[in-house]
């Protein structure tokens, strides 16, 4: 276990991460998005999924001037351009 913000947390195993990649069809910014989630991911043996911004209300409310939007467990990790060593720093931490 460790410390983050104050509070107790216990380390993930790669395979318990999950990253999530809510896009829109046709969004230039949401392929290069997508790239980078692969490569870390796949480094890392994390799973990942992506979610049609344009299928679902709620998404598409929330972060509808934002995307691509990032999740990692669920929990928002950036926005518009994902940086690589950031995340590959989020999933292993």
């Amino acid at each position: 276990m460790f410390r983050r913000g104050g509070r107790r947390t216990e380390k993930k195993a790669p395979g318990e991460r999950l990253v999530t990649l809510i896009r829109k069809p046709g969004c230039h910014l949401c392929d290069d998005a997508q790239v980078v989630i692969e490569k870390v991911c796949g480094d890392l043996g994390v799973p990942w999924e992506y979610k049609d911004i344009t299928q679902d209300e709620e998404l598409h409310r929330e972060y509808w001037e934002q995307i691509p939007v990032v999740l990692v467990d669920g929990a928002q990790h950036t926005f518009w351009r994902v940086n690589e060593e950031r995340l590959r720093k989020a999933l292993t931490q």
